[in-house]
């Protein structure tokens, strides 16, 4: 259905990342959403390995300039742009200084995953939400792709439940084989300064923990890669949420 304004919130899109299923679906959905006249927005993190000369990411000043507090710490909200190369398609970056200016994604050179991620996830998640009232712009359909992303559908189900803005949005989730790690012990205590309990699903939190509690709080749930493994597609096939196997992206729109 054309006319619709479609959200994607990813950790990973081509050509900012090359080597993944989720960056290439992603920019594949969203530019088909947007060949069929829909209003298209993307937005993920301004990880340190996207060059911003190369794709001529700029800072949107009127969208800068929040601050977010995680954990009772301010932290400076940065908003870059550029349009997707050859495309009409506008991508947005969450940027700050203490979280995504390292080269790496979520795990260091040694192969050890940052204490932070759970902060740097809470800021995205936030950063996300804030930005897109700013903007005025309220989408009909939110599809949430990465685990960084899983904590959108949370945060607006429980800290912006009583705010009306995203009220009509439907959620779609797909789910990708990403590699895990567990979170800090003490995220839950991050998420209590934001009035949200701890989660059935967080006892021992990790990325995939936060995937699955998730798919309780979206409206869709679809495979992103055609198979999911073992754990997380137990998790797919329990959830009670409605769901769909493996969709193309020619396909996509009928979740819509």
């Amino acid at each position: 259905m054309p006319n619709q304004k479609i959200l994607y919130i990813t950790t990973e899109m081509h050509p900012y990342q090359e080597e993944s299923n989720m960056a290439a679906m992603v920019s594949k959905m969203a530019l088909k959403m947007h060949s069929e006249g829909n209003d298209v927005r993307v937005f993920m993190p301004r990880f340190g390995q996207i060059s911003e000369r190369k794709f001529q990411l700029h800072e949107v000043i009127r969208l800068s300039g929040m601050n977010i507090i995680i954990n009772d710490i301010d932290q400076p909200l940065i908003i870059k742009v550029a349009s997707l190369p050859g495309e009409r398609l506008q991508v947005y970056f969450i940027d700050n200084e203490e979280y995504f200016k390292r080269k790496q994604y979520y795990f260091d050179d040694e192969g050890k995953a940052f204490d932070d991620n759970d902060e740097r996830a809470i800021f995205f998640a936030r950063g996300v939400i804030e930005t897109i009232k700013k903007l005025n712009w309220v989408p009909d359909v939110i599809h949430i792709n990465g685990w960084m992303a899983s904590f959108v559908p949370i945060y607006l189900k429980t800290f912006y439940k009583t705010d009306s803005y995203f009220k009509d949005a439907k959620m779609v989730m797909s789910l990708y084989n990403e590699k895990d790690a567990e979170l800090s012990a003490t995220i839950n205590e991050k998420l209590q300064f934001d009035n949200i309990s701890e989660f059935k699903h967080l006892k021992k939190p990790s990325f995939n923990s936060f995937v699955t509690e998730s798919m309780n709080f979206v409206d869709v749930v679809i495979k992103g890669d055609e198979f999911l493994e073992d754990e997380l597609d137990k998790e797919f096939q329990k959830t009670k949420t409605e769901k769909f196997e493996y969709l193309d992206v020619d396909s996509i729109n009928k979740i819509y």
